[in-house]
């Protein structure tokens, strides 16, 4: 119920509303950085990080072809203009993700192999690091809110008890985003040191 309270509150209302927002961002853009992280299974999202030089311009993979994963270690890129073909198997060749694409004349096919138990360690390492920057991200998000408040508070916008109950607000909203990260994180590693 405390949430109503800032949310409700008119001198309040926007830096909450703005520090949510903030905050499902930063959530947001991890659940994405998540996907896009290899496990020893085939996904679409492997190849969300890769553009490729199409026409002079650097265009999202996903926009200038079909991608799917028909087979756990298997992902087929299927191209909108098969002229795009070589650009598309460079832009993955080229995009340090441990892949090697192969072509057909019509269709990519990129086999994904097996992680080995360093790169899955190197995997894991990099999932805590991609978490501390988030949680890192939400910290600064939650003391932009906290110097909004005490300004609040200054200017006499809101009273002592106000400011109190703002704080509180911001560093539970602050640990429930935090905890989404980490249990996402949990189970994206959980993931990785699978082997199937």
């Amino acid at each position: 119920m405390a949430q109503a309270t800032m949310a409700a509150h008119p001198g309040l209302k926007d830096t909450y509303v703005q520090l949510k927002s903030r905050m499902e961002k930063a959530v947001e853009d991890f659940r994405k950085e998540m996907a896009g992280t290899r496990t020893g299974r085939a996904s679409i999202h492997m190849l969300d990080s890769v553009s490729v030089d199409y026409y002079g311009s650097q265009m999202p993979l996903n926009q200038i072809a079909q991608v799917h994963a028909p087979e756990p270690q298997l992902i087929t890129v299927q191209p909108f203009d098969p002229t795009s073909l070589p650009a598309i198997e460079k832009a993955i060749r080229t995009a340090e993700l441990g892949l090697n694409p192969m072509s057909d004349g019509k269709m990519i096919r990129v086999p994904v192999p097996p992680l080995t138990e360093e790169r899955r360690r190197d995997m894991v390492k990099h999932l805590h690091k991609v978490l501390e920057d988030h949680r890192t991200a939400v910290r600064n998000i939650r003391r932009d809110g906290n110097d909004a408040i005490k300004k609040a508070l200054k200017d006499k916008k809101i009273a002592e008890d106000d400011e109190k109950r703002a704080l509180e607000e911001i560093q539970k909203l602050t640990d429930d985003e935090i905890r989404k990260m980490e249990e996402m994180s949990k189970a994206k590693e959980k993931e990785v040191m699978e082997i199937k």
